[in-house]
Parts: structure tokens; C-alpha cells; sequence
């Protein structure tokens, strides 16, 4: 079973907000897990009425903030397959996610993660962005949507 997911490219000025994931969700509960730096992710729920409001439920959750605009939704997906031991806790073989970019407009004050998920934030600067980013597929759409847009 696919899990449809949202993601979002959060952007302050010329900063990007990163957050560093310690847990996942798993069919028992919540499970520790090593470190991961991301883009505030997460899936889409029943009770979502489109993408952009489980895009929004997901910042809040992850950031404690509703403090963004929706600037545009990519037209290219983050696709993969989940590692073995992990499909069997969650319940998923994969994921599709539909990312956005995304404003943030607050003065990070009023961001403190509401979901257990999230251990720490930073925001950094675009050549930063890939350093710092846990997973290749992640990487490699920030590189292909916004470095190399930004060139051309």
C-alpha cells in the first residue's frame, strides 16, 4: 500500500527550515529512530479535505505554527520504497509525496513542535539546505526544484 504524503519547502528570507525527526509513527505506537534531518513531512489523513490542508494540519503538528502561505505545489513528487523492517511497522510498502513551497511568516517564536516526532529545527541557508538533509531522494529534489531553478 502506497502512503500519499505532504512535504513542504519552508522558506524565511534566504533561509530554509530543516527539522530532525527521533520518531515515527508505527501501527503500536510511536518508535524511536535514528536522527533524520527533513522537510516538514507528513500523510495524508481521511479526515483531510485536499492537499493543502493536510499541508498545513502537518506544519502545525511538526512546527506548532500556522503562520505560512502556500506559494505553489511542484509538479514532481518525492517517490520511494520503505526498507523492510520499516513497511512492517507502518503498515505502508511506499510513499508518494506531494510537496509546496511555502512562506513562512512568523518571527520563530511561535515555533514549538506540537508532535513528538520532532526533536529540533533549524533554519539554514540554501547551500546548507543539502548538507545537512538525511535523505538522497530529498536532496536530490531540493537540488533539481530550487538550486538549479534558481540558475536558469
Amino acid at each position: 500500500m502506497i502512503r500519499q504524503a505532504v512535504g513542504a519547502i519552508v522558506e524565511q528570507g534566504d533561509t530554509f527550515l530543516l527539522i530532525c525527526k527521533t520518531t515515527i509513527n508505527t501501527i503500536t505506537g510511536k518508535e524511536r529512530i535514528k536522527e533524520e534531518w527533513d522537510f516538514v513531512k507528513g500523510g495524508v489523513e481521511q479526515s483531510d479535505a485536499n492537499l493543502e490542508e493536510a499541508l498545513m494540519r502537518e506544519l502545525e503538528e511538526e512546527t506548532g505554527s500556522r503562520n505560512y502561505i502556500i506559494m505553489q505545489q511542484y509538479k514532481e513528487t518525492i517517490s520511494f520504497d520503505f526498507p523492510v523492517h520499516i513497511k512492517e511497522k507502518i503498515g505502508y510498502t511506499s510513499q508518494k509525496t506531494t510537496m509546496f513551497h511555502v512562506c513562512y511568516k512568523g518571527n520563530r517564536t511561535d515555533l514549538q513542535p506540537k508532535d513528538k516526532e520532532v526533536a529540533a529545527f533549524c533554519f539554514v541557508s540554501k547551500e546548507e539546505v543539502i548538507t545537512i538533509l538525511t535523505h538522497l531522494d530529498t536532496k536530490d529534489f531540493f537540488l533539481k526544484n530550487v538550486i538549479k531553478k534558481e540558475l536558469t
